[in-house]
C-alpha cells in the first residue's frame, strides 16, 4: 500500500560536499606546476588537481590531499614528474584549495576522486601515481599498458649533477645517486653498509646520466649484484632475481635487457 501522507528522506552530505568542493575548485584557474607557484601557495592543509593539457584540451588527471602542506605535496610531485619519460612539464598545472583542520575526517579528496572518477577524469588515481616507494613486493609485479608507470617510464638518461672529482667510496656514491635522482633507487643498506663502504671508486667526471652511473656501480660490485631498472624506479640487490617487468639489469658494468 502506499501512503500519500509520508514518505522517506535521505540527506547525502557526502555528495553535497564533494559537488561543492568541485565547484569550488573548478572556479580557479590552473598555473603551471613550477618551483615558482608552489612557493606562492600558503603551507597549509588541503586538496589538489594536476591537469595535463593535450593539444587543446585539458584533462583532469589527479587528484591528491596534503594533509600538512600544499605547497610540499606538489613540490613532491613536481619532482617525480621531472624524472619521467614522456612528461612536458610546461603542460601540466595545478589548482589547490585549502581545507579546514575539522573537515579532514571527511575525506575530502576521496569525495573529488569518486565524483570525477564518476565521469572518466582523474586515470592517475588509483593507477601508481601518488605511491612514493611501492616496497619490495612490487619489484616483480606486471603492471598494465595504462599503469602511470608504463606510460611516463623512470628516465635513465636523468643527468646527475654536482658529483664529486676523484676517489671516494662506493657508499657515498650510491647515496649521492639516490639523492640526486628524481625517482626511487632503492638497495640493501644497513646489513651491506660494509660492502659499500669497503669498495673505492674514482670519477674522473661531476656529472654524468644515470644510465652510466648505474654501470659504473654494477661494475664495481661482485658478483651477484644487480642493478635492476623497473618501470618507475631502480632497485640494487645482492641476487640475479629476474622481473617480468625490468627494463634492464646492469650485473658487472654491463647492461642486460630481458629477453
Amino acid at each position: 500500500m502506499t501512503l500519500v501522507n509520508y514518505a522517506e528522506f535521505k540527506l547525502s552530505i557526502t555528495k553535497a560536499l564533494g559537488d561543492q568542493l568541485a565547484a569550488d575548485l573548478a572556479k580557479l584557474r590552473p598555473v603551471s606546476l613550477t618551483s615558482g607557484n608552489l612557493a606562492m601557495l600558503p603551507s597549509v592543509a588541503g586538496v589538489y588537481q594536476l591537469y595535463q593539457e593535450h593539444e587543446d584540451e585539458r584533462k583532469l588527471v589527479y587528484i591528491g590531499k596534503a594533509d600538512g602542506s600544499l605547497p610540499q605535496r606538489l613540490s613532491k610531485h613536481l619532482k617525480k614528474l621531472k624524472g619521467r619519460v614522456g612528461v612536458d612539464l610546461e603542460k601540466v598545472t595545478f589548482t589547490a584549495l585549502s581545507v579546514e583542520e575539522d573537515f579532514q575526517a571527511v575525506l575530502p579528496e576521496k569525495l573529488l576522486i569518486a565524483k570525477h572518477q564518476g565521469i572518466g577524469e582523474a586515470p592517475w588515481n588509483n593507477n601508481g601515481f601518488g605511491i612514493n616507494d611501492p616496497g619490495v613486493k612490487r619489484d616483480t609485479t606486471v603492471f598494465g599498458p595504462d599503469h602511470f608507470d608504463q606510460l611516463y617510464p623512470a628516465n635513465l638518461d636523468w643527468v646527475i649533477e654536482g658529483l664529486s672529482v676523484g676517489e671516494c667510496s662506493l657508499y657515498d656514491l650510491v647515496w649521492a645517486v639516490k639523492d640526486k635522482l628524481p625517482y626511487v633507487f632503492r638497495f640493501a643498506r644497513q646489513q651491506h653498509e660494509k660492502t659499500y663502504a669497503g669498495i673505492r671508486v674514482s670519477l674522473g667526471f661531476s656529472s654524468a646520466t644515470a644510465d652510466e652511473l648505474f654501470r659504473i656501480i654494477s661494475a664495481a660490485l661482485p658478483d651477484p649484484w644487480q642493478i635492476t631498472a623497473l618501470p618507475g624506479y631502480v632497485v640494487m640487490y645482492p641476487t640475479h632475481a629476474e622481473s617480468e617487468s625490468a627494463r634492464k639489469y646492469y650485473r658487472q658494468g654491463e647492461v642486460i635487457r630481458p629477453s
